[in-house]
């Protein structure tokens, strides 16, 4: 396993181990999460933990000819229930992914020094947001970061049933418009598949990524 220094540096992916891990250690600078981003690298780990970053042999994306919308899910867009919005409130946003209770998960794994540094990185122009209000009140959302070709999403929440769906579906047909390559999901779950994500090997995301 690589061990960061202060060295602006992370070893080639191909070097992570089985589950996916790059590296350990380091540091959440901008510089140092901009690099990794723009590797095809993330971090994720919890409170106790060193940072941990990952590059997952199978990545979880979004190509948006294959983004899946609902019967159910165009008449709720369609009735106009939510207001949409982009960067706005990201602040608001990443503290609300942080402590939204989540089914089946005892915690979150954005520790306020990730928090911080997502913080610095909107600051800055790289980390995005899109919100979803209903009666003025922020309900739900999602955040991440902006390569200009590709949005690597990070976490979203939802306050009320549908607003993550909501925001997802917004910002996928905001970068089809843009002409965006893809939207990284990074890791599988359910609720991304539900909506046309799917994994695809560590290399072509990178060829994706860097070309």
């Amino acid at each position: 396993m690589y061990f960061l220094s202060r060295e602006l540096y992370f070893p080639p992916v191909s070097y992570a181990s089985p589950e996916g891990i790059v590296a350990i250690g380091g540091d959440l600078s901008v510089e140092r999460l901009m690099l990794a981003y723009r590797n095809g690298i993330f971090p994720w780990f919890e409170d106790d933990e060193p940072i941990l970053w990952w590059s997952p042999p199978q990545r979880m994306v979004l190509f948006f000819h294959e983004l899946r919308i609902s019967k159910s899910m165009r008449n709720i867009l369609n009735r106009g229930m939510f207001k949409i919005t982009f960067n706005t409130a990201f602040k608001d946003v990443i503290a609300n992914c942080r402590t939204v209770k989540r089914e089946g998960q005892q915690g979150t794994w954005i520790t306020g020094e990730m928090q911080d540094a997502y913080v610095k990185l909107h600051e800055l122009g790289f980390a995005k947001s899109v919100e979803v209000w209903q009666d003025g009140v922020l309900v739900g959302g999602l955040y991440g970061v902006d390569l200009g070709h590709v949005f690597c999403g990070e976490s979203m929440f939802s306050k009320v049933s549908n607003a993550s769906k909501v925001a997802f579906i917004a910002l996928a047909l905001k970068l089809q418009q843009e002409n965006y390559r893809l939207l990284d999901c990074q890791v599988y779950n359910d609720h991304l598949a539900s909506l046309g994500a799917e994994e695809i090997s560590r290399e072509e995301f990178l060829k994706i990524l860097t070309t």
